[in-house]
């Protein structure tokens, strides 16, 4: 199969009638496969020399279909370059999802197979190669294994992506995190073989609206003291999704150019266990002077988050985004393939929401329930970092983020997943992008190209 001459696939929407350009023996054959559109069909279409010359494939329902259904083409389709031709609602989505259908994270073993995308009419290439650049860089960081992206190499390859951008990037070490005010965060990296760290980078012009995006950067979560048992413990390289899908957002806003002056802060951390490591019921001073009575080391997230955001708030920038796999209690709440979305702005959580479902990127608002603040409540510390039961665990989680935000005009922030269970439309199994789709289009709306 040759580049100049790649294979067909005919995208179809549910009892949509067959091309008019089939042979006759085609449309025979489409029929006597019984194929009708329906959401993930695929046949094979035999040429005059009894090769495949084309495929059919079946998108489903129009009405309210998912963009990237495309996706499951790529996934089924054998290794080759593929043009695809149907009626569209959205031809940079679906070209975006194919190819982000056919992603393999392939850094440790021989690809299965290469299926890429020669054409789709109508596509912006520009943006296509845009949003699949972004989710591959937090697929690529999040499927990483520690032994390969310990905290030492995450920073080398953040620097190196912020400096490939024209970026301005920055890091605050070990011991220097307490001399700089990051109590938090060198309290939960401390007991690891590799020293606890603030990246910090900046992008775009000072005159600028200020955008600043936090990201979990846990390499890896024993769980600590509170150790994990050893399943839960088998997927926690991705729990520095956040900060991987934060930095794939801001390839996209640097890439398109936004007008916005981008700050990215991540700490990076392990939460290993040594004579060192942080306790259940210690008491932590924060960057913004509040004293946080630790309930549990498996919270880890929230503390290292807390100093980012305290840092982040200390400009006053237009708006503070952060990305975390932070809870269960979210998973719980909407699942996995949903990111709980918080922000002290409605307005701007709703159109985050829009966004995501208008860009396969589901996001589900919320609420900062005043009432639970109370659930934080500490006897000898001004807080405690989890809530006193069992109940609106991320919600509380959220709530004590929130403490530490007091001058930015708005904050957003997102409890996702960063995983797929289960293969998915233009997700295979294992990590994926969240929030990022979302989060760019509602940026690029506001923020127009400088």
């Amino acid at each position: 199969m040759s580049v100049s001459n790649p294979i067909t696939v005919h995208c179809l929407w549910q009892d949509e009638a067959l091309p008019s350009n089939l042979t006759a023996q085609q449309q025979a054959w489409a029929k006597s496969h019984k194929f009708a559109g329906n959401k993930g069909e695929l046949v094979a279409l035999p040429g005059a020399d009894g090769d495949v010359s084309a495929y059919l494939f079946g998108m489903g329902a129009q009405k309210g279909a998912d963009p990237f259904v495309t996706g499951l083409a790529a996934a089924a389709l054998p290794d080759g370059k593929y043009e695809l031709k149907g009626n569209f609602d959205n031809a940079t989505l679906a070209a975006t999802g194919f190819r982000l259908g056919a992603y393999d994270f392939d850094n440790f073993r021989k690809s299965a197979k290469t299926v890429e995308l020669s054409a789709l009419e109508g596509a912006d290439a520009a943006e296509t190669d845009l949003l699949v650049e972004a989710a591959t860089l937090a697929r690529d960081l999040t499927n990483r294994p520690t032994n390969d992206l310990g905290p030492e190499t995450y920073e080398k390859d953040i620097r190196a992506f912020a400096q490939s951008h024209g970026a301005k990037v920055s890091s605050i070490v070990g011991e220097e995190l307490l001399e700089q005010n990051f109590p938090m965060i060198h309290a939960v990296g401390r007991a690891s073989a590799e020293e606890p760290r603030l990246l910090d980078f900046t992008w775009g012009d000072e005159s600028d609206p200020k955008v600043t995006l936090v990201g979990k950067g846990v390499v890896f979560d024993t769980g600590g003291l509170d150790i994990k048992p050893a399943q839960s413990m088998l997927l926690m390289r991705k729990d520095m999704g956040g900060s991987a899908n934060v930095l794939g957002l801001a390839h996209a806003i640097m890439k398109a150019n936004l007008k916005v002056r981008l700050r990215v802060l991540i700490p990076v951390v392990e939460n290993s266990i040594s004579a060192n490591a942080f306790r259940p019921g210690d008491i932590l001073n924060s960057r913004n002077g509040m004293t946080v009575e630790i309930g549990n080391t498996d919270a880890e997230g929230r503390l290292v988050l807390a100093d980012a955001l305290s840092l982040a708030d200390e400009e006053s920038p237009e708006m503070i985004i952060d990305m975390a796999t932070l809870t269960g209690a979210a998973r719980v709440a909407v699942g996995t393939d949903i990111g709980a979305l918080y922000s002290t702005d409605d307005g701007l959580a709703q159109e985050l929401v829009a966004k995501g479902k208008a860009n396969s990127d589901a996001l589900w608002q919320m609420p900062l329930w005043d009432e639970y603040d109370a659930m934080l409540k500490s006897t000898i510390a001004d807080v405690n970092h989890i809530s006193n039961g069992p109940f609106a665990g991320s919600i509380t989680a959220a709530l004590f983020l929130r403490r530490f935000v007091k001058n930015a005009k708005s904050w957003t922030h997102m409890d996702i997943m960063a995983w797929s269970p289960s293969p998915r439309p233009g997700r295979p199994a294992g990590a994926t992008e969240q929030g990022q789709r979302a989060a760019y289009f509602m940026l690029k709306e506001r923020f127009d190209k400088k």
